[in-house]
């Protein structure tokens, strides 16, 4: 996988995070390490700041001085007594220095969990160092979030991650050119673990890596799809734009769980009243929830004209109003 081959190594590796690992790094080189949470979207670099934190704090024995834990599999209170606790507790003979605990998916963990590991954190702190990674601080019970410094990080910049993809295309001889890198960034939002699987499945799937082959190979809709879809819902009666998008949807291949965040990003683009933008964004929230709930795709595409045809009454009822 490529998303390994070409995770970074050294701290200096990794991108688009420069005043954290500066940060960090001075409170190593000043022997103030205190327990770390890192927070924010997938694929941003967390896990690997977390493990390369280790390597400068341990140096070649950070396996050993380490204890990984994934807590979405192990987010019980008896990893906690047992494992976390025995790691921390136990002293190494032939190796020193500090001891780091890496607890990646940290806001899986059952507040039970949380609580227990909250006084392991205090009591073994003259020795061990926990890094706790999640993607929602707020599934972190205070108690913990206070014990910690906190960084956020953020998804990456654009220019940071088409660098990059550039480098492991290059380095991996892969056919592409500057339709693929875009529609890849741009589909990812940020998440370079995401780019990084797009581009090598793509790459393994077409003879080269361009926007049409990515649309086809992620299930994402094409630009000219989203476009056409757009003006039906604003040009066409309700039951006409229904039978057109059904029937765009079908020969395209793409599912309305798909097509939705385009339409929201288009949606954000164009010019309404506040109220009805948001009355509008707010339903899309409701619609997605019941996709995710394996609500009937045919139905739930009936709801998602209807609020478009609400929407143009809406704004007709208010043009009405401003002549008056």
């Amino acid at each position: 996988m490529w998303v390994e081959k070409y995770r970074p190594e050294s701290t200096k590796e990794i991108m688009g995070h420069a005043a954290i690992i500066q940060t960090i790094e001075r409170l190593i080189e000043n022997d103030r390490l205190p327990h770390l949470l890192f927070y924010g979207p997938p694929g941003t670099g967390k896990t690997t700041t977390g493990i390369n934190v280790a390597k400068l704090v341990s140096g070649k024995s950070w396996k050993h001085l380490t204890l990984e834990l994934n807590a979405s599999d192990e987010r019980g209170i008896g990893v906690v007594r047992d494992r976390i606790k025995t790691f921390a507790s136990t002293q190494q003979m032939f190796n020193k220095g500090l001891k780091l605990v890496i607890l990646d998916e940290a806001d899986a963990m059952t507040k039970d969990a949380q609580f227990a590991m909250r006084r392991i954190m205090e009591q073994y702190t003259k020795n061990t160092r926990f890094i706790l990674i999640c993607n929602y601080v707020n599934r972190i019970i205070p108690a913990i979030q206070s014990r910690c410094t906190r960084f956020r990080f953020s998804p990456l910049e654009k220019n940071a991650i088409e660098g990059r993809l550039r480098f492991v295309a290059e380095q991996e001889k892969v056919n592409f050119d500057d339709s693929g890198i875009s529609t890849i960034i741009n589909l990812c939002e940020g998440d370079m673990r995401k780019c990084l699987n797009i581009l090598q499945s793509t790459a393994q799937s077409f003879p080269i890596v361009n926007g049409q082959n990515v649309h086809t190979c992620t299930g994402a809709p094409r630009p000219e799809i989203v476009d056409k879809i757009y003006e039906i819902l604003f040009q066409a009666p309700f039951k006409e734009a229904l039978q057109q998008i059904t029937s765009i949807l079908t020969e395209s291949g793409v599912a309305l769980s798909d097509l939705l965040p385009f339409i929201h990003q288009r949606v954000k683009r164009t010019e309404m009243g506040r109220i009805s933008r948001s009355r509008l964004i707010c339903e899309f929230g409701r619609l997605e929830e019941r996709l995710s709930h394996s609500a009937t795709d045919e139905l739930q595409l009936a709801g998602f004209v209807g609020l478009f045809f609400m929407l143009k009454h809406d704004l007709a009822e208010e043009a009405e109003k401003m002549k008056s």
